[in-house]
């Protein structure tokens, strides 16, 4: 007897209708497998558009970021070598000593001097030597700073040499300055930590307002000013928004306001703190005579009249206009002045500057000056026991104290303009007497 497989099987296996297998017909289980396969597919491909690929914000923060610069240029494309000028090198010293050809030196000594002149690297000054990153190690850019801010680089390549200049990044910050004068508005500033060219800025603001050479113990000072940075490091005072210096027991006041005929200063009534005439022809100096109708003379000894003010200064110290005016007289003055010059102001006053070491550039007799013009330096030519400035006023064709005058003011805040200004006085003394709340917190604490 024959077997029959085929119905041997259907006997023992029994099958039910859904798992009938068809002849042509793929069995449903594979089906199954598939569709299953098919998700996770579809669950990783989620996944990895969601954690893997950059979403669109992800790539505009790829396609965004940086390299670290230096001088302008990607820090990690070169090997660097960072340095500073020394004493009596040069340029040609600097890149003889890294590889650069004399030809490739002289070229670059011979480039315009309109952007940076090469001959005038000074001793202390940083540089940087990108070299190549290949096996050659080639120099491939030499960059100089000037200062914080402006920098120099000079393209190596000897087909290409050329010179352009850069400038870093400025950081700004608000900050408040305080302090209190013991000795001098300079020793002030290095007594409160805070950069001495402020006492420039500060004697620059208050000139009209404040004999910086009568200030006394215990005035004291408060300054919102921007602090500039350059890669973290503070590199100076920028703008001064508002200040008050109190000079023996009374206030004054410098705010910040735009109007129609340029940026000024003002006091807290909008009057302009710029006035006709400075309080001094120079900066920050002791007065070593005043005015006075009997003054024994430290050459001839006699008694007789001085009708001016003697600023004691070292010789070269520049001597400034303290008004707009026109140059009378330009001389040497055989009678004891030595290098002497005079000016008109107006119709009322002309001053005198007398012991000149030199006279300014351009000064001349029908020369026009503007207030705070160098008209010339300290020195001791004429009758002089030591370089000083004998400085003059007179009033009329009359002597007068340069100490006493009292000058109009300029230009305040138009009327149309006083809403505004007093909404921006207030707002910087408020922020002003919050930072300086601040402060004192943190030094209590």
């Amino acid at each position: 007897m024959k077997l029959n497989i085929k119905e041997h099987l259907k006997g023992l296996i029994p099958v039910s209708r859904g798992q009938r297998i068809r002849k042509g017909r793929r069995p449903e289980w594979l089906l199954g497998i598939a569709l299953f396969l098919l998700l996770v597919f579809t669950f990783a491909r989620i996944m990895w558009n969601n954690y893997m690929i950059p979403s669109v914000d992800q790539k505009e923060d790829i396609l965004l970021a940086e390299p670290h610069l230096l001088y302008g240029l990607p820090v990690d494309s070169f090997h660097v070598e960072e340095n500073s000028v020394r004493n009596n090198e040069n340029l040609s010293d600097i890149l003889l000593d890294r590889g650069v050809s004399p030809q490739t030196i002289d070229k670059i000594a011979h480039l315009p001097s309109t952007t940076f002149d090469v001959r005038k690297m000074k001793a202390g000054k940083d540089y940087a030597l990108f070299y190549s990153k290949d096996s050659l190690r080639a120099p491939r850019y030499f960059a100089y700073s000037d200062n914080p801010v402006d920098y120099y680089v000079i393209n190596l390549s000897p087909d290409s040499c050329r010179i352009h200049a850069g400038k870093n990044e400025v950081n700004t910050r608000k900050s408040l300055a305080t302090g209190v004068i013991n000795s001098s508005l300079w020793n002030a500033m290095k007594e409160s930590n805070l950069d001495p060219m402020m006492a420039i800025q500060l004697s620059e603001l208050f000139a009209w307002s404040i004999d910086f050479f009568a200030i006394q113990k215990g005035d004291h000072f408060t300054v919102l000013y921007d602090q500039d940075f350059v890669k973290g490091e503070q590199i100076g005072v920028g703008h001064i928004h508002a200040a008050i210096f109190n000079a023996s027991g009374q206030d004054f006041y410098a705010i910040h306001f735009e109007q129609e005929d340029g940026q000024s200063y003002f006091d807290e009534q909008g009057r302009s703190i710029r006035k006709e005439f400075l309080k001094a022809p120079l900066k920050l100096y002791r007065i070593s005579s005043r005015f006075s109708a009997a003054r024994l003379h430290p050459i001839l000894r006699i008694v007789r009249p001085h009708f001016g003010v003697d600023y004691a200064a070292p010789t070269g110290t520049p001597v400034f206009s303290i008004g707009d005016g026109v140059v009378q007289t330009k001389t040497y003055q055989a009678g004891g002045g030595g290098n002497f010059v005079k000016i008109r102001h107006n119709s009322v006053y002309t001053t005198t500057y007398m012991h000149l070491s030199k006279f300014g550039p351009g000064i001349q007799a029908g020369t026009r000056v503007r207030q705070g013009q160098v008209i010339g330096f300290v020195g001791a030519t004429g009758l002089a026991s030591g370089p000083h400035l004998d400085f003059r006023v007179f009033m009329n064709g009359s002597p007068v104290d340069p100490l006493k005058i009292k000058s109009p003011p300029a230009n305040p805040v138009s009327e149309q303009n006083k809403a505004q200004f007093e909404a921006t006085r207030d707002r910087l003394l408020r922020e002003m007497k919050s930072m300086k709340a601040a402060l004192a917190k943190k030094k209590t604490d």
